[in-house]
Order: C-alpha cells, then sequence, then structure tokens
C-alpha cells in the first residue's frame, strides 16, 4: 500500500509532508477527488483521525494526523539516512524546539489573525492587536536569530525549516504584506530563499505576498439580500402595506446573557478590576482587603483551576503560549469575569494553576460551550469558609512568590 495523504488542494499544512517526501524520495499520493466537509466527514475517514480533521497520512501500519507528526514520519522514511533530523541528539532537539515555535507562536498568531477577518472566528479589535503583537514577537526572535544563522539548525535545510518556512507562507499570503514583513528582513530572506528551493516549488509553485490585509467579513454582507417586492396594485388599504414592511424588516432584538439577567449585586467588577489596576503598594492591605470587602458570594463566584497536564509543560515558552492562548479565547468572557493565571516552577515540568471570579453561582454556561480549553483543567469552586483557601485566593490575586513552595515563572491577570 503507498502513502496516502487525505487533504483540501491548497492546504499549507499538508505541504510540509509533501516537501519532505521531496527530500527523502518518497512517494506520496494526494486523491484529487477529496472534498472538504464531504470526505472528512465519512465513516471510513473518521475511524483515521475521529475529529475529521486534515491533513491525514493513511500508511501500511496505519493511520497519521495533525500535519507536523506527518512531516516527522515521512521525514524518517527510507531508513532515515538524510540530513533533515540532524546529525547529532542536540541538533534533534533544536529542530523540534522551532517546528514547536513556530507552530504555536507563527501559525497560531497568524490564524488568530487571518481567522477572525474571514468570519472564521468571532472578531474582537482588541484581541486582533494583542495577536498581531505576539506574532511580530515571535517574529522578531526569529529574526534575531536568522541574523547570523542561514538555517534554522546547521547548515543545511532540516525539518524546522519545512515546517517553519510552511507556517510562515500562510502568513505571506494572507495577512503579512510587504510593509508588515520589512520589519524582520532576515526573515524575509530566510523565507524567500528556502520557498524557492527546488524541493519547495515542487510542491507550492510561485508563492506570491499578499498586498493587503483582507477586511474584516461583514456578517450583513453573507446574507443573501432580501429581494425588493414589486408594490401590489390591488386593492389594499393605504396605511396596512408600509407598517406591514416595516414589521418585516425590523431587526429582531439581541437575546440577552443569561448572567445579564441575574438579580443586581452589590459587587461592581469593573470596581474590583479599577482597585486591582491602580493598586501600586501595600497591595495586601488596599487591593486584597478591598476584594474581600467588595466580593458578593451571591452573585458572583470564585474557581481554582488546574492544568490536567503539567508533566507536558516542559518547555518554558511553549507552556506560557498556552496560557496566553486560553486567555485571548476567553475576550468573550471580559464583562463577567476576571482571572490569574500563574505558571509555577523554576525549570519543566511547569505547574499551571489558576483563579477565576465569575458572574453567578456557577461557571457561565456560554463559557463552556465556546471555550475548548475550559475542559483541559479541573475546575474546583472555592469554599471562602475555609480559611486556608481564601488565603490561597489572595496569594494568587497578589503573585505571592514563592507560591506554594515554587518559583513564578510568570502570573498571566486576565482583566
Amino acid at each position: 500500500m503507498a502513502l496516502v495523504l487525505h487533504t483540501y488542494k491548497g492546504n499549507k499544512s499538508a505541504d510540509k509532508a509533501l516537501i519532505a517526501a521531496e527530500y527523502v524520495g518518497v512517494q506520496i499520493d494526494v486523491p484529487s477527488d477529496f472534498q472538504m466537509g464531504v470526505t472528512n466527514k465519512t465513516p471510513e475517514f473518521l475511524k483515521m483521525n475521529p475529529i475529521g480533521k486534515v491533513p491525514v497520512l493513511e500508511t501500511p501500519e496505519g493511520s497519521v494526523f495533525e500535519s507536523n507528526a506527518i512531516a516527522r514520519y515521512v521525514s524518517r522514511l527510507n531508513g532515515g539516512e538524510n540530513s533533515l533530523n540532524g546529525s547529532s541528539l542536540i541538533e534533534y532537539a533544536q529542530i523540534e524546539q522551532w517546528s514547536d515555535f513556530a507552530s504555536l507562536e507563527i501559525y497560531g498568531n497568524t490564524l488568530r489573525w487571518f481567522g477572525p477577518r474571514m468570519g472564521f472566528m468571532p472578531y474582537s479589535a482588541p484581541a486582533e492587536e494583542g495577536t498581531i503583537s505576539a506574532l511580530k514577537r515571535a517574529l522578531d526572535a526569529l529574526n534575531t536569530h536568522l541574523a547570523s544563522n542561514t538555517y534554522l539548525v546547521g547548515h543545511s535545510i532540516t525539518l524546522a525549516d519545512i515546517i517553519t518556512v510552511c507556517n510562515l507562507n500562510l502568513g505571506f499570503a494572507t495577512v503579512m504584506t510587504k510593509k508588515f514583513t520589512s520589519e524582520f528582513p532576515h526573515v524575509e530572506r530566510y523565507f524567500w530563499t528556502v520557498i524557492n528551493q527546488p524541493n519547495f516549488k515542487k510542491v507550492v509553485g510561485e508563492v506570491k505576498q499578499t498586498e493587503a490585509v483582507p477586511p474584516v467579513a461583514s456578517k450583513k454582507a453573507a446574507q443573501p439580500a432580501k429581494p425588493k417586492e414589486e408594490p401590489k396594485k390591488k386593492e389594499a388599504p393605504a396605511a396596512e402595506a408600509p407598517k406591514l414592511a416595516e414589521e418585516e424588516e425590523a431587526p429582531k432584538p439581541k437575546a440577552k446573557n443569561p448572567l445579564d439577567l441575574l438579580p443586581p449585586s452589590p459587587m461592581v467588577l469593573d470596581d474590583w478590576k479599577r482597585l486591582y489596576s491602580n493598586t501600586k503598594s501595600n497591595f495586601r492591605g488596599v487591593a486584597i482587603k478591598g476584594f474581600w470587602d467588595m466580593y458578593d458570594p451571591e452573585g458572583y463566584s470564585l474557581w481554582f483551576c488546574d492544568y490536567k497536564y503539567n508533566d507536558e509543560n516542559m518547555v518554558s515558552f511553549v507552556t506560557l503560549n498556552k496560557v496566553g492562548g486560553f486567555l485571548q479565547r476567553m475576550d468573550l468572557a471580559r464583562k463577567y469575569s476576571f482571572g490569574k493565571m500563574l505558571i509555577c516552577g523554576s525549570e519543566g515540568p511547569f505547574k499551571v494553576t489558576g483563579l477565576w471570579l465569575f458572574r453567578g453561582p456557577e461557571i457561565p454556561k456560554f463559557i463552556m460551550d465556546e471555550v475548548y480549553d475550559m475542559e483541559l483543567y479541573e475546575w474546583t469552586k472555592v469554599d471562602i469558609s475555609d480559611e486556608a483557601q481564601k488565603e490561597r485566593v489572595s496569594q494568587m490575586i497578589e503573585d505571592a512568590e514563592p507560591f506554594e513552595g515554587e518559583a513564578l515563572l510568570d502570573a498571566k491577570c486576565f482583566k
């Protein structure tokens, strides 16, 4: 059985495996009849990837999904006698490092910039500003490294370059204009050098940089306009027809968030956030005391959260990116919540734990439904009658260090 890559045409994530195949001399078949939204929902496809995402590589030994994993598999075929995975353990580790960096810091932020503008995700101007800032920070780090290196690891193309350039290609093609990338000249040089290598061009063809950032998709524009009806010539009460038209075209009132229907609370969330932000000294005596004076256990609830997979948090920047992504996706809850996320430890595995204040007696359902990160944490409601738990809340709000015997790598506030 030959290797078969199931994906749609033009999927830049699938290019990683196809380019790696060119370097190691492996043939991969790509079915031309794949239909996104159809093929990937069939029982046969779901056996290969239960959540129906692409690409998926079908092999004689079984299927592999996730584009980086597929590229890694392909790069080791034919006995692995090639330079794609480095010539030493440290080079192998650095290849993995840059591959993860490119996927989390570059691809992740590019997608969070591009997706909302195309209508794939909810658009928020403040969230976009934060995403662009995070992307620039990543590109600046990459630019610094490339100032003295032709390739990411060693002196020839490795899997890290394949994954990174494919991730950059999404940005160059969609949102990263020349004006934007000119701030990172070494990244520009690197991208155009690598993307024009023969093995890359066989797969991606000619690449052009976008000339403009796409405008934000308009929800109204996405809906077909109602055709204007010809005025009826039949006799009808003159005053009734316009009235009916007005009723039909009147916009429906926006459904209220259930949290807005709760009884008024004496705790005003914005007052607490303002106190937190403006307290510069004696934090325990001013902000913490103020919090407990304001706290309304009838109108709000406090929750501890603990990341379920802390043993995987071996790399500091990857762990920080996980938490940063979670906070970005919580933007829809900003009006109803306040949060502190602590990343603890001086070396991996890093422990991620948090404290959240939510409007209402439970975690709001719309947050549980729309923020997928929520299920990655164990959630425990704070019992404020327990003085130990109450003290733990205070320590988390004030970023007490050491926290539970461990140094703080970072503390992030959501307000």
